[in-house]
């Protein structure tokens, strides 16, 4: 134990330029470590959080990539604060604390335990197969905004489903083009033949149509709940496919996930800038 640890204070972020720093930074070039414990985890996180609460933290480094930048956060900051002098005092380059922790969050946040999702995935996938569940988790998600939209009277609101809808059908006709490149099969499977072949999995994220609906209580009637709704959808996707790259043996499959995980979060943004539009004109 290097006592001196004790006394070296760590970098800190409060969450603006956390969130700043995440967005300039690729899901696999940093951690986001969360360190506390799995019942607080499992009511939010950030998503792609890596769940390692601070009384098994001494006993876990192991499991931590000391080259990476490793961003530290808890309920206020008091515990990463001390978590963060931990990691630098055992040489981790770049260690920052997340001042304020998830109560200062003003970002998107993902619930659930650590494992939520991920059985969808065995770690043990070739590349073709990260893209059928990958495919099927989206037409889950498109097929949710559809049924939606037919349950709503705003034709506005309509229309933002239609939308919504219509950005998972462009990820699938990706991931779809990715398999064809990947499987060599690009003159023998049709797009049709090839969504007939893909059981549709839980919705994006890893929980149930009905599961959603319970855990956020949107107004579909109202455009900010229907983009915040999705927001939270999204977040849980990030979320899910940045865990499952930590699971997943094969590089060239982890590799698939890691790009699908970045469209995911470049989505989100989008998300977040129309979100901010129209509450301007609130």
């Amino acid at each position: 134990m290097k006592w001196l640890q004790f006394f070296t204070p760590a970098k800190s972020m409060d969450t603006a330029q956390t969130k700043a720093f995440l967005s300039t930074h690729p899901s696999e070039e940093a951690t986001i470590l969360d360190v506390r414990q799995p019942a607080e985890y499992e009511r939010s996180h950030i998503p792609g959080a890596v769940l390692i609460p601070l009384p098994e933290l001494s006993d876990r480094l192991g499991e931590l990539d000391p080259d990476k930048p490793t961003l530290v956060y808890c309920a206020v900051g008091g515990r990463s604060r001390i978590a963060a002098q931990m990691l630098a005092g055992e040489d981790f380059k770049k260690v920052i604390n997340v001042s304020g922790g998830i109560k200062s969050w003003e970002s998107e946040i993902a619930v659930g335990p650590q494992d939520l999702g991920v059985e969808l995935f065995s770690g043990k996938e070739e590349p073709a197969e990260v893209l059928k569940v990958a495919y099927s988790l989206e037409q889950g998600l498109r097929e949710f905004y559809l049924t939606l939209g037919r349950q709503t009277t705003n034709k506005k609101v309509k229309n933002l489903f239609a939308k919504l809808a219509e950005i998972e059908l462009n990820h699938q006709k990706s991931i779809f083009q990715a398999y064809l490149d990947i499987s060599g099969e690009k003159n023998k499977i049709s797009q049709e033949d090839f969504q007939a072949m893909v059981e549709v999995k839980s919705l994006e994220g890893g929980l149930s149509t009905e599961q959603y609906l319970e855990l956020f209580s949107p107004d579909l009637e109202v455009e900010t709940d229907v983009i915040s709704l999705a927001m939270s959808i999204e977040a849980q996707a990030l979320d899910l496919y940045q865990r499952v790259t930590l699971r997943i043996d094969n590089p060239d499959s982890r590799q698939i996930v890691q790009k699908i995980a970045n469209e995911e979060k470049a989505h989100l943004e989008s998300l977040g800038k129309l979100l901010d539009t129209l509450k301007g004109t609130d």
